[in-house]
């Protein structure tokens, strides 16, 4: 007998502002970012990295982007986890949530160094790091960046547990665009012929996938939407 579906209501008032902080936490980096990059001297949004603009005199708003974007994330993930109990939980989907987030305030603390001509004057790339902590903000995003494709797929068998194939494949789809974008602007970074000068651009695919899939997860969740026909599964 076909079971009747199940709605996601949070088990606890303070989950529903938990889970704002995921509905605006991607929209809130995206739009700065956009911004920064289109005005800021010398800066090509399709070449260069989103983490070269915390570097110069204005790069303070790039820093305090990550930090704030992390850290309403590592909040969106404890709300997360205790919005999907009434569906039988999940541990690691709000767990790599949360390491998406602390990666991104690890970001902002470690600033990254200059990398394919920016800021202008610099070498298209370093043979080495030129601090210590350049290393760590290499360190923590490719942390951060696994997290996130792993939190993917991890909820895409989830959603396929709790019968939503859409979200299922949507989550899966989500993921593997992002990993793809992601290893092309790696490549890109690391001056790859053909690719150094569209590097921006994919790293921006990734972001912007990444981003618009917690938001709408958050969103999903928040407006009490059905999980699927399976909530216990």
């Amino acid at each position: 007998m076909r079971q009747k579906s199940t709605r996601a209501r949070p088990d606890a008032a303070w989950a529903a502002p938990l889970l704002v902080c995921g509905v605006i936490a991607g929209p809130l980096f995206v739009v700065v970012f956009l911004i920064t990059g289109a005005t800021r001297a010398g800066y090509d949004p399709l070449r260069h990295p989103v983490s070269s603009l915390a570097l110069g005199d204005l790069g303070w708003t790039q820093v305090a982007t990550f930090v704030v974007a992390g850290a309403l994330t590592v909040a969106f993930a404890v709300g997360l986890r205790r919005a999907l109990r009434p569906f039988g939980g999940s541990t690691w989907g709000p767990v790599l949530v949360g390491v998406w987030g602390a990666g991104l305030i690890g970001a902002g603390v470690f600033v990254t160094d200059p990398i394919s001509g920016y800021p202008p004057g610099t070498p298209g790339r370093l043979t080495q790091y030129g601090s210590a902590h350049a290393a760590l903000h290499d360190v923590v995003s490719l942390l951060a960046f696994v997290a996130l494709v792993a939190a993917c797929f991890v909820f895409a068998r989830r959603f396929a547990g709790w019968g939503s194939p859409l979200w299922a494949a949507y989550s899966a789809v989500t993921g593997i665009v992002f990993t793809g974008a992601f290893a092309l602007a790696g490549m890109g970074f690391e001056q790859t012929k053909g690719l150094v000068d569209v590097a921006g651009l994919f790293q921006r695919i990734s972001i912007a996938a990444g981003w618009c899939w917690l938001s709408l997860l958050a969103l999903r969740l928040l407006r009490g939407q059905e999980i699927g026909d399976r909530p216990g599964g």
